[in-house]
């Protein structure tokens, strides 16, 4: 899908879901004495779809 045709909301709701499917930072792994290494609301652009 083009960019052109995309409304501002939806840009906005797909921005804001590429920003949330990074993983864990470092501090926290570290902080967190690895006890936190995986990130539960991960997506897969492959498996995992938006319902936007």
């Amino acid at each position: 899908m083009a960019n052109r045709r995309k409304s501002l909301a939806r840009k906005t709701r797909l921005f804001r879901a590429v920003r949330s499917n990074r993983r864990v930072p470092a501090w926290v792994m570290q902080r967190t004495n690895r006890t936190v290494t995986r990130h539960p609301k991960r997506r897969s652009w492959k498996r995992g779809h938006l319902h936007l």
